[in-house]
């Protein structure tokens, strides 16, 4: 059966979902429509659409004679996934796309208010002043299941993270994407992820942009979506006679139509200066040495936000 060829690990919110959308678009690639299968990572909670290596292939049958990936923003901060990646497919290419730390924390924090049950604290301050009680169990909302998203500080632990998968896959196989590059020159990064995965490279597609800063109409409805109804998916093993992966795809895919319907693209408001700067402060050390480590000097990442993409 057909099995990934190349997983895009994150980290979240540097355009991974807007890769995977392009990639996808290459008659010679294939990726699930669903992204985050979170079949990887024995160290992360939460949601996993397939339990099973059997269910988790099932969403590349329809990727034969193609190279097929799929995008999980988690495996990079997972300590296990990139071993397991490894144990599965030692031959797999991994993408890894990295943004200034600030600026992804932030859109983090509007993302996981977005999604209704990870995040409860509306101001992002206080978020971040929350991580050490969340760390101990304290604060963390009572319908989020991966209470370790919350630890904002450890999502930006970029050196660590990147060096776990050079030093498992080689750097040979593992590509590093700046978003600052992704986003002043799409069709050129676009290209060169062609050549990494050794596809046809002069392909060419309409670069849309994606994910924008997102709130919902009704959070009702959104917790509805997020959790539906025991009843309703009793009575939708009868409608639908599919098998569970089958049924769980078909559910999923009702669930993102709805989604959308609830969902209001707006501007994501100004960042504090005073924070920005004292976060940038903070990560400093950070930058200097994933700048060692990337062989690019990402230092100007600590002095100015203007092309971060803060707002």
């Amino acid at each position: 059966m057909t099995k990934p060829d190349f997983f895009i690990v994150g980290a979240p919110k540097c355009g991974t979902t807007a890769l995977c959308k392009y990639l996808n678009k290459h008659p010679k690639i294939f990726i699930p429509e669903i992204k985050e299968l979170h079949y990887f990572g024995a160290d992360l909670n939460g949601k996993k659409y397939a339990k099973s290596l059997a269910e988790y292939l099932v969403f590349f049958q329809e990727g034969q004679n193609c190279l097929c990936g799929e995008g999980t923003v988690w495996y990079l901060f997972s300590k296990h996934a990139a071993q397991e990646i490894y144990d599965f497919n030692p031959n797999a290419k991994i993408i890894i796309m990295l943004r200034e730390p600030v600026a992804l924390l932030y859109a983090l924090h509007s993302q996981h208010l977005f999604n209704g049950s990870s995040e409860d604290i509306q101001d992002f301050q206080q978020a971040l002043d929350a991580e050490a009680q969340r760390k101990l169990g304290k604060r963390i909302p009572p319908k989020c299941q991966a209470p370790e998203i919350l630890f904002y500080r450890e999502v930006v632990k970029f050196t660590e993270q990147v060096q776990r998968y050079l030093d498992t896959f080689g750097s040979a196989q593992v590509k590093v994407i700046i978003f600052d590059d992704f986003q002043a020159d799409t069709a050129k990064v676009y290209r060169e992820t062609l050549e990494f995965l050794r596809v046809e490279p002069d392909f060419q597609t309409e670069f849309v942009k994606m994910n924008t800063n997102k709130r919902v109409r009704s959070v009702a409805i959104q917790q509805i979506i997020k959790y539906p109804p025991s009843r309703i998916l009793e009575i939708g093993k009868f409608f639908v006679p599919l098998p569970r992966s089958a049924r769980r795809y078909l559910l999923e895919s009702f669930k993102e139509t709805i989604k959308r319907f609830n969902t209001q693209k707006v501007p994501r408001p100004p960042l504090s200066p005073e924070l920005r700067r004292s976060l940038q402060q903070e990560f400093a050390p950070e930058i200097k040495r994933l700048s060692a480590l990337l062989g690019r000097d990402l230092t100007y990442w600590s002095e100015d936000a203007s092309t971060s993409g803060l707002r």
